[in-house]
């Protein structure tokens, strides 16, 4: 292992909820209902957390590998505005997913957290730490990228895969966020789902398939409007919070190199490469994976 600002929406953090049928609750935040569940203990550092993959990322991923750290730090997971349970009112920009992680920081009392996610929910963690600085105490990022950049290197990785031969029109629909619905998101995620773990399991990709949340109209958004020309480089050279990033060697769609960027930019950020993993380190190796998780948190927080 190896060791742009823009003026934010207005947060209003309506204290109303209702039961969200599934273990969350519903929480009106700027004019959005958002599906949130919050384990650990009451008056504990909060870790507010962002899934990736707008339109088909789920508050399950960060339930499962940051819940594991709620025996001693309080744990925030939703859905994003257009994704999983929650309301899809637009706009799905970054301005509004960042004023909509401050909402849920005032919502849960925090005058500080540490913010976290994988894949896109890295991008919008780095973008929350340039928006709202005053507010993050430290960051923990996985698989992610300081830039669009990491699309052109994902599109070469699909094209050299010796695993499975990957549709291109396909991939460039995802891709480039013109799937026609969310069945068509659906066959197009079935597609280049094989290129993501360690280790290929077919069955595996067909569970993923089948638990994943389609929500195509957010992912469109996110891919055709939100990252084109999409670069925080030179932002991230003001984020003087403690940071660890990690990833996995294998990672296709965000390959180690966007994570070296991240921490050769940040002046108080380690990295972490886990051997045997692909883009989720957090699932494929969990023990080490939560480990470096818990003994960074430890260090921002001393017991």
């Amino acid at each position: 292992m190896t060791q742009h600002a823009a003026t934010p929406a207005a947060v209003d953090t309506t204290a109303e909820f209702t039961a969200a049928g599934d273990g969350a609750q519903m929480v009106e935040i700027n004019g959005n209902r958002l599906a949130v569940e919050v384990v650990g203990p009451e008056g504990a550092p909060v870790v507010l957390t962002h899934h990736g993959a707008p339109g088909l990322g789920s508050r399950a991923e960060p339930r499962a590998s940051f819940g594991r750290l709620a025996d001693r730090y309080r744990v925030v997971v939703f859905d994003a505005r257009g994704s999983g349970s929650s309301e899809g009112k637009q706009p799905y920009t970054h301005e509004q997913w960042a004023a909509d992680l401050d909402g849920l920081r005032a919502w849960a009392g925090a005058e500080k957290v540490c913010i976290a996610g994988g894949s896109y929910g890295g991008f919008m963690a780095m973008e929350y730490a340039i928006r709202y600085p005053e507010r993050v105490a430290a960051m923990v990022l996985r698989d992610t990228a300081p830039d669009n950049g990491h699309s052109a290197l994902a599109r070469e990785n699909a094209l050299a895969s010796d695993r499975v031969e990957v549709d291109m029109e396909m991939f460039d629909r995802i891709d480039e966020g013109r799937v026609r619905d969310d069945d068509d998101l659906r066959a197009c995620w079935r597609e280049i789902l094989p290129l993501y773990d360690f280790h290929y399991d077919p069955d595996a990709v067909e569970r993923k398939v089948a638990a994943t949340p389609y929500r195509y109209e957010a992912h469109n958004f996110a891919f055709a409007h939100n990252l084109p020309g999409w670069d925080i480089s030179e932002q991230l050279r003001g984020v003087r919070v403690p940071t660890l990033v990690t990833v996995g060697r294998t990672d296709w769609i965000t390959p180690v190199k966007c994570s070296e960027k991240i921490t050769s930019l940040m002046p108080d950020a380690r990295l972490v490469v886990f051997e045997h993993s692909g883009h989720s380190p957090q699932i494929e190796e969990a023990d080490a994976w939560t480990a470096t998780v818990r003994a960074f948190l430890d260090e921002v927080y001393p017991a």
